[in-house]
């Protein structure tokens, strides 16, 4: 994994020799009671052991019961996805456990006033990476880092500062990159780097990021018709430990999954300026569905492009028009500043200047030193270079376009 070299949307399923033999040899092993136990009793009595806590809050558990059903009955996981996807939840059920603790020890996080959000919501691939990043080289600025992202609630032993929450960042990074280097050509991963707060939804099992790892339609149908509302009253919970463990001014979020419960986003966190950014959908569609097959691929060998494709071609078309939907309605004071993905790697500052003018605000001169020098640390291609081709997936443009017309049709308003 390194700058230069290529990584294809064909080369999804070329994992290391050590990673196939793992494999197989513990598939050969099942019989003797190796499998991965993906029960909530389980996962849950797993989660209490390890914390030495019990308290989960006011838990809704039917989302994870859901997901879990799907997961065993649909994803067809190969042991080492098994082995993640049962380590992944129980220490998303530590974290429930961990925060109510806090909670509960230190009433003054709930008392406060969630900090104003710039909430980053564009499609996948299309600029939300670099353009959170850029925001939060901002000291004003506040986002979610990828050690806070996996560990929001600070550890046994552990303190504000999370040296403990980010050796165990960096372990998994590391884990990551040994499996699978080209997922990082596609979506870099550092821990001390700003990540999506859809992580933080995760924590009550209502968010997009199963069906983006794993082959799981009954829950992702199901999550579709389900209220949010519990899963993102909990992120603000979240949030505010975090701002509690290090203040700014404003918080800087992303994540695609925004897109489709804009009234939601804005009716938990109040005071909200939505950044869109837009890309030609026949070119950041096909990128992300690159990114799935090399996510799912960890968790399962039976991962067919077409399935990703279908899945996901609809389901960005219907992100897309439920926010337009939202935008149609939407009332005079929300602030909603639309980013060209070619503009912003063409010249960064220029959008960066037009997010802070929409608030009212001008860039200083040291904040745009500050602001240069974080745009020449992250140059594209630092971990090796991504080509995806439409032909690996099995459709063509006009299916894209299909899913996307009113959208398109929306973004030619903006170009004119």
């Amino acid at each position: 994994m390194k700058a230069g070299t290529t990584y294809s949307s064909s080369d999804y399923n070329k994992q290391p020799g050590w990673f196939n033999l793992l494999n197989s040899v513990w598939l050969k092993t099942y019989a003797l009671g190796t499998k991965s136990t993906l029960e909530i009793e389980s996962l849950k009595k797993a989660a209490i052991k390890a914390t030495g806590l019990s308290d989960f809050g006011n838990f809704w558990e039917e989302p994870l019961k859901v997901m879990l059903k799907s997961i065993n009955e649909e994803a067809k996981l190969h042991p080492i996805g098994q082995f993640i996807a049962r380590q992944r939840i129980i220490n998303l059920l530590a974290v429930r456990l961990r925060a109510e603790d806090y909670f509960k020890k230190y009433p003054e996080i709930l008392e406060q006033e969630l900090y104003p959000c710039m909430v980053i919501v564009g499609l996948q691939r299309t600029g939300t990476t670099k353009l959170q990043r850029l925001l939060a080289a901002d000291p004003d600025n506040r986002a979610l880092l990828s050690w806070e992202a996996l560990n929001p609630a600070p550890l046994k032993g552990d303190d504000k500062t999370g040296k403990e929450r980010l050796k165990i960042a960096q372990t998994s990074v590391k884990a990551l990159k040994h499996m699978s280097p080209g997922f990082f050509a596609i979506h870099p991963l550092e821990s001390e780097a700003p990540e999506e707060d859809v992580l933080l939804l995760d924590v009550s099992f209502l968010s997009t990021t199963t069906e983006a790892t794993m082959n799981v339609p009954t829950y992702a149908a199901w999550l579709e018709k389900t209220d949010q509302s519990p899963a993102y009253e909990y992120m603000v919970k979240l949030l505010k430990l975090l701002q509690w463990q290090r203040p700014a001014k404003r918080w800087v979020l992303k994540t695609p999954h925004h897109l489709e419960f804009l009234p939601m986003v804005k009716k938990h966190f109040g005071d909200v300026q939505f950044i869109w950014t837009h890309r030609n959908v026949q070119e950041c569609i096909p990128s992300f569905l690159s990114m799935v097959s090399y996510s799912r691929i960890l968790f399962s060998k039976e991962v067919k492009q077409i399935e990703v494709a279908k899945h996901w071609v609809r389901k960005n078309g219907y992100m897309l028009q439920k926010a337009l939907d939202y935008r149609t309605k939407i009332e005079a004071d929300i602030i909603f500043t639309d980013i060209s993905y070619n503009a912003l790697v063409k010249d960064s500052l220029v959008a960066i200047k037009k997010i802070y003018a929409d608030r009212d605000e001008i860039i200083s001169p040291e904040l745009k030193n500050i602001l240069e020098k974080s745009n020449n640390e992250n140059p594209k291609g630092k971990y090796g270079i991504h080509k995806y081709n439409l032909e690996d997936f099995g459709i063509d443009e006009t299916y894209i376009s299909e899913f996307t017309k009113e959208y398109q049709t929306f973004q030619q308003t903006l170009e004119q």
